[in-house]
């Protein structure tokens, strides 16, 4: 981590410390519904994607932003799909079943299973954790996909993967571009905050101050949170103190 992105130790912690009290999602346990409310209720007057700007419709096709590229998961880039930008994988495993399976996780073969369809079948605060709608997004499948669960970071001299889309992704890291940093960074800052299970590394956690702070947040960004806030039913701690 470079010098500009060091914040010190004594002014995290007086950065977490209000939101220590706050509480993640307790009411919205189906991802399939989280998803749905979002397009209907929350995205209705403003379908966009979070990293490359691209408009969408209705029924979920994307309109590409002039130069955008996939070369692959060509079939994906079509349509819009609902990004963790805090990816499942990086609070499912802290639960057991994710790792471990559960006695009721046993396919139509007899055979057993874990990860993320366990969690889910077994575990309800996974569930309500996965349908978080603050951490869900709307990107191109073909974003989303190449994206997966990857940690973001800034990447040296790499090239776009989606041609005017300055996504970038290299050797299992991601940068995205610099109109989406605020909004990862508050989604992180959130999910650490409401979440004990889920806690960033310290140097996740100054880059996410440093974005934080560089790129502050839209009318957009607020209007999200509210909505979400009425449909979920939990404050949102980090974006209650950046829409005053």
């Amino acid at each position: 981590m470079t010098p500009f992105y060091y914040i010190g130790f004594s002014s995290l912690l007086l950065f977490t410390l209000p939101a220590a009290h706050a509480a993640g999602n307790t009411t919205q346990d189906s991802f399939n519904k989280a998803k749905r409310t979002l397009e209907r209720s929350v995205y209705v007057d403003h379908r966009e994607t979070l990293y490359c700007g691209a408009a969408f419709t209705a029924n979920k096709t994307v309109i590409p932003p002039p130069g955008f590229t996939s070369t692959t998961h060509v079939k994906r880039a079509k349509r819009i799909e609902w990004e963790h930008v805090v990816p499942a994988e990086n609070f499912g495993r802290t639960f057991t079943e994710w790792r471990e399976g559960h006695p009721a996780c046993i396919n139509s073969k007899g055979h057993a299973f874990k990860g993320r369809k366990c969690a889910e079948k077994t575990n309800n605060d996974y569930r309500y954790m996965q349908s978080d709608m603050y951490n869900l997004f709307p990107a191109i499948g073909s974003v989303n996909a190449l994206r997966s669960n990857y940690t973001f970071t800034l990447l040296p001299n790499t090239n776009s993967d989606f041609g005017s889309c300055t996504m970038k992704i290299d050797h299992r890291k991601a940068e995205p571009p610099a109109q989406a940093r605020g909004r990862i960074a508050r989604t992180y800052l959130y999910m650490d905050a409401v979440y004990p299970r889920y806690k960033l590394s310290r140097q996740q956690a100054q880059l996410m101050q440093a974005w934080d702070k560089l790129y502050p947040v839209s009318e957009w960004e607020c209007t999200r949170a509210k909505r979400i806030e009425k449909l979920q039913g939990n404050i949102n701690p980090i974006m209650a103190t950046r829409c005053r």
